[in-house]
């Protein structure tokens, strides 16, 4: 297998890696205001992901970092060409994390609901605009002969990336709440489960409506495939989640999301930034790659430090294991 084959895969796999754990954070901050009925409800759900939404992060910035390096004409179009999609992506993660940290430092109800109000939208910006992204990624965008974007932002915001943005924004809510069943007890955790059925079921309309198109204009035998099993996988999800197993039922959105991403790149393939006005302008996994010399170095460095970085954030997952009890929480 090819090196350009091999960083393209590896690039997929953290995208896919980054919509799995911070789907659900941004699951989370979304349904903020809808489950935490008073301030200790929503400080638990806050920290249910407070050890581990920055840690997630790393996997989209390294995603970036690889790109970088072993498709640099891929970065330089993409960082380029959705520049102010992923400058607001990136203001709501700014305002999202500083509202974790920030929130509890004041003592006023206004205060803390103003911050409150921050995750929400620091959670909901990212979560639509990721779907806006890929969305655009497999739908191609309009590239001149230097591989420059030649489009303005309103050819971004197109139907079939604004489907995949409200895609994402509902799958990763429904995520979120069948972390939040997962992770906490008592009325909390009913109360989780019975908004992740009733979003799950809102969830399936546009997702079965952005797969089935993304397969009639973009598809191939193997996205077929995936498509087909990350609509089974979301169906599973729903139903478990009926029969109150939490475990299984968020288990099963992550393989949703996993198989749903998947699909995305195999469509994408073998071009990691199609160009719509002329397929001649498009770019390839083999020119938009780096020299096979760097490959070759970014593949020894990545078989040394990845094993160590998968094992730190699986125990950084094991030793905050546990449930999060409302009543253990300190009235503030």
């Amino acid at each position: 297998m090819e090196l350009t084959t091999i960083w393209f895969i590896a690039i997929a796999v953290l995208f896919t890696g980054y919509f799995i754990l911070e789907g659900f954070d941004f699951g989370v901050g979304i349904l903020l205001p809808v489950l935490g009925r008073e301030d200790r409800e929503r400080r638990a759900m806050i920290n249910t992901i407070g050890p581990l939404w920055d840690g997630n992060e790393v996997w989209i910035i390294t995603a970036g970092g690889a790109m970088f390096a072993a498709f640099p004409h891929w970065y330089a179009s993409l960082f380029s060409g959705f520049y102010l999609l992923l400058f607001a992506i990136l203001v709501g993660l700014i305002v999202r994390g500083v509202a974790f940290e920030y929130r509890g430092k004041g003592d006023t109800d206004r205060w803390r609901r103003n911050w409150d109000i921050c995750i929400v939208a620091g959670s909901a910006l990212p979560a639509f605009f990721w779907g806006v992204v890929v969305a655009n990624l497999v739908r191609g965008v309009p590239l001149d002969a230097n591989f420059d974007y030649t489009g303005s932002i309103w050819g971004l915001l197109n139907g079939y990336a604004l489907l995949g943005g409200l895609t994402t924004l509902l799958l990763f809510a429904t995520h979120g709440a069948y972390f939040l069943h997962l992770r906490t007890t008592g009325d909390l955790a009913e109360r989780a489960r019975a908004i992740g059925i009733r979003l799950g079921a809102a969830t399936a309309v546009p997702a079965l409506a952005f797969l089935i198109w993304t397969q009639a204009a973009y598809g191939n035998g193997a996205s077929l495939v995936l498509i087909i099993l990350a609509v089974l996988a979301l169906v599973a999800g729903l139903a478990l989640d009926y029969t109150g197993r939490s475990g299984w039922a968020f288990a099963a959105t992550a393989l949703t999301i996993a198989l749903a991403s998947t699909s995305l790149f195999c469509a994408l393939w073998p071009d990691v930034l199609p160009s719509t006005p002329d397929a001649a302008n498009s770019l390839t996994h083999e020119n938009a790659a780096a020299t096979e010399k760097t490959l070759g170095i970014m593949t020894w460095a990545a078989v040394v430090f990845l094993p160590v970085i998968l094992l730190y954030q699986g125990w950084t997952y094991w030793v905050f294991r546990k449930r999060v009890v409302v009543e253990r929480i300190p009235v503030a």
